[in-house]
């Protein structure tokens, strides 16, 4: 079976546990790939009944990244709810319910306890805000410097995956009438509606990167 994305994350998380950007990029690729919970029954539609593992002490729901992975787990046909990791960790929220990741089928077999999924939750949660420019406009615009490799990396990736919402980006350093001098990134020609969603994206390249 092939590498999958979170597979690769996984395994550079674990060369070296003490490098941060290695597991914050673990859990942002968790946060985007499709999931399969494993469920105790059939959904009615409105709700979901994940089925709960117990595992030193403390409930585990089981997902994995590939349907594959959980038949070959269950050996049998079982249901289950595909949904992004984000969506999970949001479901799972004050549930005191940790995530065990492809348990026994996989090399990124990994157990992440409730802190952790709260905390996933509450950064993938987090929005960010809209403001208005009128009293303040740019003044100058210049190439960006000294942006960290790791948010550059982030934000290609992140703007890859929504190829199709907006035309392209350009990423600057802008100083306003105010004397503020920043980083803006420019996205051109956005889809209609899709401002949101885009945004969402650089802001979560943002949390991810570690700055």
């Amino acid at each position: 079976m092939t590498e999958t994305a979170l597979d690769a994350a996984h395994r550079e998380m674990m060369l070296d546990e003490d490098d941060a950007s290695a597991r914050l990029q673990f859990y942002e690729r968790l946060a985007e790939v499709e999931l399969f919970v494993l469920l105790e029954g059939e959904s009615d539609g409105d709700t979901l009944d994940p089925d709960l593992l117990e595992i030193d002490g403390s409930r585990y729901v089981a997902v994995f990244d590939r349907e594959e992975r959980l038949t070959e787990f269950t050996a049998r046909v079982a249901p289950f709810a595909a949904m992004s990791g984000r969506l999970v960790a949001a479901m799972l929220t004050g549930q005191g319910v940790g995530i065990v990741l492809n348990p026994g089928v996989a090399p990124s077999f990994y157990l992440i306890p409730p802190a952790a999924v709260e905390w996933l939750a509450e950064m993938v949660a987090a929005s960010p805000e809209e403001t208005s420019q009128d009293q303040v406009r740019p003044r100058t615009v210049a190439p960006p410097r000294g942006v960290p490799e790791a948010l550059l990396k982030s934000l290609d990736a992140k703007l890859a995956r929504a190829a199709g919402l907006a035309g392209s980006a350009c990423l600057a350093q802008v100083t306003y009438s105010d004397g503020r001098r920043v980083d803006m990134l420019a996205l051109i020609d956005a889809q209609p509606g899709a401002e949101g969603a885009l945004a969402r994206a650089v802001n979560e390249a943002l949390i991810f990167s570690g700055l």
